[in-house]
């Protein structure tokens, strides 16, 4: 061959590789002009759905006792370290004793005081009684002998001077009686004084002897310190409140999360449903519980509430710490062999089904009254007094429009969700205590059995539009249940129309080659 019939050639050959090269680039362009690729579809499967509710928690263990000091002093010694298992009992610090000891032996210091003053009281009643008994005595005998001395005066035996010494020693003889009962009565109010003395130094040294046990600090369960906010030396002081100074798990093989689910999603929690999450420390492994809680006190925090919920864990491996942070999952529902569908087939609306929802949607503006239905469902439900329905109904019409622009703005779904949490939160201030706890029944049991209208579109040969009217019951966030509807398993729906991206790749991904 020639030299002009290799260059020739080699021209060609450069011409056919360019053509290839572009048609391999250019095809999914192109491709997707053809009925069968203006659409991506996937196709309707077998399978299942758990319906969750989503929240994050913290754990912590089940019982957690702070350890703290009702007696201020030094601490002396530490029996305890972080991680330090303890038993009831066990002796786990101890503040300096010196001065409480010291106050034990002034307690019985006291207290033998105190029982030698009541000795010493005792002996004033028996002085007292004897000398009232002399002084009766004495009144006896001035008596006698101011009777003989009258009997003498009326002879003329005596001198009148004798007669009036008589009557005066008598006289006395009755004032040194009342005396004597006067300070009679006084020893014995004296002896009553000295046993309320004793008691008083026997309950003195009661408290000197417990602030003496109180400066030896025992562990009051079975369990591992988690926290020891205390060292040697430092000082403590318990005169407005106890001091912390050992946080102390008691049982860490048992945990619990508490998760803060908000308040759309608690009438669907109940208790026993299972849950399981994830930490951040082992983000492979998914942890296992049940709910065993739904506390009724709300959580408020920047205009949002929620709630406790309670999740009991097993944790015998002790790999869950006090204080990590759960990503909970309580699974509200699971269906097994059921027809599933991609909630973005969900999603999926053509433009003219776009202008169509829109034309639809204005025209029922005007005419939708719904706040009529769900205020006499709810006066049935929850027995609403006149004044009740009077006040909710005033909060309907007064949030008609926000409802409205809830509905316009949102997808169908979230826009319920968004729909119901605010109807609660405007009328929740109305209702009982009773009444709240109905109405989170009645969201429960609505959310447990509600099946809400769907539209999916499948694709003819000739690339056109069918829509497929089915009923939608539980959803896991990626994929819905199909009730009812005509779809069969193998079906294929569209997700996703093509022809309408804006932007393409230069050159194929591989998303798009998995669709040739």
């Amino acid at each position: 061959m020639s030299g002009r019939g290799k260059k020739y050639l080699v021209l060609v050959v450069i011409l056919l590789g360019s053509f290839l090269i572009g048609g391999y680039f250019l095809y999914p362009t192109i491709g997707e002009k053809g009925a069968n690729n203006r659409f991506r579809t996937i196709k309707v499967e077998r399978g299942e759905i758990s319906s969750i509710v989503t929240a994050t928690g913290t754990i912590n263990p089940v019982i957690t006792v702070l350890v703290g000091s009702q007696i201020s002093g030094t601490i002396k010694a530490l029996n305890a370290d972080f991680n330090s298992r303890v038993n009831e009992g066990q002796v786990i610090a101890q503040i300096d004793p010196a001065i409480f000891e010291a106050q034990v032996e002034q307690g019985k210091a006291n207290l033998l005081n105190a029982q030698a003053n009541l000795l010493n009281s005792q002996a004033n009643i028996k002085n007292g009684q004897a000398n009232l008994s002399k002084a009766e005595i004495a009144i006896v005998e001035a008596k006698r002998t101011l009777e003989r001395n009258r009997d003498l005066i009326e002879r003329k035996v005596i001198a009148q001077a004798t007669l009036d010494t008589a009557q005066t020693n008598y006289d006395t003889a009755i004032a040194q009686r009342d005396v004597a009962k006067a300070q009679l009565e006084s020893a014995r109010s004296q002896v009553e004084s000295s046993k309320a003395q004793v008691e008083q130094a026997k309950a003195g040294l009661k408290v000197a002897e417990t602030n003496l046990r109180y400066a030896t600090i025992r562990s009051p369960v079975n369990g591992v310190v988690i926290s020891r906010n205390v060292d040697v030396g430092q000082t403590v002081a318990a005169s407005l409140q106890a001091p912390t100074l050992f946080t102390i798990a008691k049982d860490l093989t048992r945990m619990q999360v508490d998760t803060n689910v908000s308040e759309a999603d608690i009438g669907r929690v109940v208790q026993d449903q299972d849950a399981t999450f994830t930490v951040d420390a082992y983000p492979d492994r998914t942890f296992r519980g049940k709910v065993s809680e739904i506390r009724n006190a709300p959580i408020t925090i920047q205009n949002v509430v929620t709630y406790d919920v309670v999740i009991q864990v097993d944790n015998s491996d002790l790999r869950l710490k006090p204080g990590m942070t759960a990503n909970v999952s309580v699974q509200i529902e699971h269906k097994g062999n059921i027809l599933k569908i991609p909630n973005s087939a969900l999603r999926f609306r053509p433009d003219s089904a776009k202008k169509e929802e829109t034309s639809n949607r204005k025209q029922e503006a005007p005419s939708s009254d719904k706040g009529g239905a769900v205020l006499e469902r709810l006066a049935k439900e929850l027995s609403l007094t006149a004044d009740q329905q009077s006040k909710i109904e005033m909060v309907l019409r007064a949030s008609k429009s926000e409802f409205q622009e809830i509905r316009e703005k949102s997808k169908p779904e979230e826009a319920r969700i968004r729909i119901r949490t605010l109807m609660r939160q405007k009328i929740w201030g109305f209702l009982t205590e009773e009444q709240k706890e109905k109405m989170k029944e009645m969201g429960q049991s609505s959310e447990k059995s509600r099946a809400r209208p769907g539209r999916v579109w499948g694709s003819t040969p000739e690339g056109k539009l069918i829509p497929v009217e089915i009923t939608v019951g539980i959803t896991d966030g990626t994929f819905s249940e199909v009730v009812t509807g005509n779809l069969q398993e193998g079906a294929e729906i569209v997700v996703e129309e093509l022809m309408n991206k804006k932007a393409r790749p230069s050159a194929p991904s591989p998303s798009t080659k998995g669709l040739r």
